[in-house]
């Protein structure tokens, strides 16, 4: 710690001053330091006056008893402030941070307490109320957003007996619950595509989503709901707790023997395999693959694999179990023609490029609809080590074009990726020059979009011609002006092959 055993005395004397205070001071300053140390993310200033405002017990929130920041800040004896900026409470220095994680033991079950906390304001009368209500009617409950998306959080690190009953009751009366379209929009595109409304979305696949094993436990022997039950985007619970990782409620559903549909897919034609490949969840698709009903090659709606899903965000470690499975397709399409060798290059995953080539089944070569090879997709977006990994195969043509007749030269100079350029002109049987579908080399096109450094490696090939017009008789000059590309134009009319008055066929 910086400032080491001195300023670890002061804090410790400090935290003695907040405690000894007189009346509630006591007990918010030293809940305040549990919030700001423990919470997930910095909580604003409004937030975190009304989590200790809240009572334990009560189904009613009292605003009353909200503190004002002033005090907040008096009762933590300077070890608390404002950043101004963010409108956040955080504590005075990261020392501090430190120091209260050296002490564990000086806030008793801190992920529970907080659990109970966002629980209670959750089930509190004030937030039921607002069950269909639009955004702009929860301004005057600022935590509310804090508690949907964390409550299960921070239940499944630490559950009370308390908390428990809780999550239950709030599970029971889910559906139409506010939290719902507070805690689903927080899921980055929710991975189950746009949706105008969050609802159904039950007790079971929550706790599910949160992976709290004795919550979901107990609905089932409740028999509160039907554990295939689909939700608004046809998501079983079994989906959510595959693409959360949370394996022990995976487990408590695949023990349901068959009264679970291991394969049920969800709108879009995405079955729990494709959640948990999606993400990434290691121990979770080992658990699926168990099972024989489980296909692990079964495409969705837009014929994408469980494997094209682990290639396309980069997981190495599931595309290796899934690759284990004879019944894998490693250079499946999907609609738009895209393998996972295509979709890995086009995103620069050189490392999960290099897996997928050393199958056997997988071609190198197959091009998309657009008749775009993996070569000239990680040409495209200037992946020079997808491109050197293709290339080095020695099976990628380095000068095969797609239906508009680019090569991958051609979209690396289009693009301005300089390092893709070079590398692609080191290699043998590229034709520097060759024009596209409209006439326009790779030249051509560095000029029209003001690359320079692509222009200058380009003109240093003696087969490139700098004045070759497209199809409608403007050259690399002409439309590099037209464009207004200053410093192009000027290289171009440094070569003594270039005629600045030629004119296209548009005059």
């Amino acid at each position: 710690m910086i400032g080491g055993l001195e300023l670890g005395n002061a804090y410790s004397a400090t935290i003695e001053r907040i405690k000894a205070q007189d009346g509630d001071k006591s007990r918010l300053g030293m809940a305040a330091l549990m919030w700001i140390s423990y919470a997930e993310r910095p909580l604003q200033a409004d937030e975190l006056c009304h989590a200790l405002a809240v009572e334990l017990g009560s189904t009613d929130f009292n605003f009353n008893n909200v503190p004002s920041l002033s005090i907040l800040v008096s009762c933590c004896q300077g070890l608390i402030t404002v950043d101004k900026e963010a409108s956040t409470v955080r504590l005075i220095h990261s020392t501090l941070q430190e120091y209260l994680s050296a002490h564990p033991d000086m806030f008793s079950r801190p992920h529970s307490a907080m659990a109970e906390i966002c629980l209670t304001y959750l089930s509190s009368q004030q937030v039921k109320a607002l069950s269909t209500a639009p955004p702009s009617d929860t301004d005057n409950i600022p935590f509310l957003e804090y508690c949907s998306v964390y409550w299960g959080v921070h239940a499944k690190r630490e559950l009370s007996d308390y908390a428990r009953s809780l999550a239950l009751n709030l599970c029971r009366e889910h559906y139409g619950h506010i939290s719902t379209k507070f805690l689903l929009a927080h899921v980055e595109r929710l991975c189950c595509g746009y949706s105008r409304t969050f609802y159904p979305f039950s007790g079971l696949h929550c706790a599910s989503f949160f992976g709290i094993v004795e919550v979901v436990s107990a609905l089932i022997e409740l028999g509160c709901y039907d554990i295939n039950e689909e939700d608004f985007s046809g998501c079983t619970p079994l989906s959510w707790a595959a693409h959360n990782g949370n394996a022990e409620v995976v487990k408590i559903l695949l023990a349901r023997g068959e009264g679970v549909n291991l394969e049920k897919p969800d709108n879009n034609g995405r079955t729990p395999l494709s959640f948990a490949c999606w993400n990434g969840q290691e121990g979770v698709v080992k658990l699926l693959l168990g099972r024989e009903e489980v296909n692990p090659n079964k495409p969705d709606n837009n014929n994408r694999t469980p494997l094209w899903y682990a290639a396309l965000n980069e997981h190495e470690v599931v595309m290796k179990v899934l690759l284990g499975r004879q019944e894998v397709n490693p250079d499946e399409p999907d609609n738009r023609g895209l393998t996972p060798l295509s979709c890995a290059a086009w995103n620069g995953h050189e490392v999960v490029v290099k897996i997928l080539l050393e199958q056997e089944e997988v071609n190198p070569e197959k091009p998309d609809n657009r008749g775009q090879t993996p070569l000239s997709l990680a040409a495209c977006d200037g992946h020079e080590g997808v491109v050197k990994a293709l290339l080095l195969r020695g099976v990628a043509d380095p000068d095969k074009p797609d239906d508009a007749g680019k090569t991958p030269l051609s979209y690396a100079a289009w693009y301005g990726h300089e390092g893709v350029v070079e590398i692609l002109l080191g290699r043998g049987g590229i034709n520097p020059d060759k024009p596209d579908n409209y006439g326009q080399t790779p030249l051509f096109l560095a000029a029209r979009n003001g690359h320079e450094g692509v222009v200058k490696i380009l003109l240093g090939r003696e087969d490139v011609n700098p004045d070759k017009p497209d199809n409608y008789g403007r050259t690399p000059l002409s439309f590099a002006a037209r464009a207004g590309h200053g410093g192009v134009a000027k290289i171009l009319l440094g070569r003594l092959d270039v005629r600045p008055d030629r004119s296209d066929n548009n005059g």
